[in-house]
């Protein structure tokens, strides 16, 4: 019989300030309601897209209350989770003690493959339940971005897919468009 442990936001925290798993034990993990969770390994296809997306982020937001964070935590107390997506747009103040919680995250995005049917799951819901007004997934697979908005319990009321040059605009700043094609069209 398999026993899992759960841990607080805090006591993750702490084993995270104190070096658990820093080298030689660096392991990619995040904390899911209270449990560690081993993230996927990252591929080039999936870093590059990070960077596509990054370069755009930072040009959107130029000049905007607007901080670009790539794979940070964010801090979700309400469910015992520190998640780390791929891309975080928070609003801008100094997170040098604490991570950004969902009531300062404007968007979230993770970039799919191995991990689609876990980002659509599990993740959706925590972002959901969180209040978390939109999160993005960027479809490897389907070559799509998935938009959801409009939380409400572990889901959200509004999806849309994204292909092609169908632009896509974040809430939080309507102006910055996106093209599917320009992240997901194979170089």
């Amino acid at each position: 019989m398999a026993t899992v442990a759960h841990f607080s936001l805090e006591h993750y925290e702490r084993m995270v300030k104190l070096g658990a798993f820093d080298a030689p034990y660096r392991m990619r993990l995040e904390l899911i309601r209270g449990e560690i969770v081993e993230m996927s390994p990252i591929g080039t296809e999936h870093s590059f897209i990070i960077d596509l997306l990054n370069n755009w982020s930072i040009r959107a937001t130029m000049d905007r209350s607007i901080w670009v964070r790539v794979q940070n935590p964010i801090r979700i107390p309400v469910s015992e989770s520190e998640p780390e997506p791929d891309l975080v747009w928070a609003a801008t103040r100094s997170y040098a003690d604490r991570h950004p919680e969902p009531q300062e995250v404007l968007l979230v995005v993770e970039v799919a493959e191995s991990s689609l049917a876990f980002d659509r799951g599990d993740k959706l819901a925590l972002y959901a339940e969180a209040g978390i007004p939109e999160y993005w997934i960027v479809n490897l697979i389907d070559r799509q971005i998935e938009v959801y908005r409009d939380p409400s319990g572990k889901t959200y009321q509004d999806n849309a897919i994204y292909r092609g040059a169908e632009a896509v605009s974040p809430l939080a700043l309507p102006e910055a468009k996106l093209l599917p094609a320009s992240v997901l069209e194979r170089k």
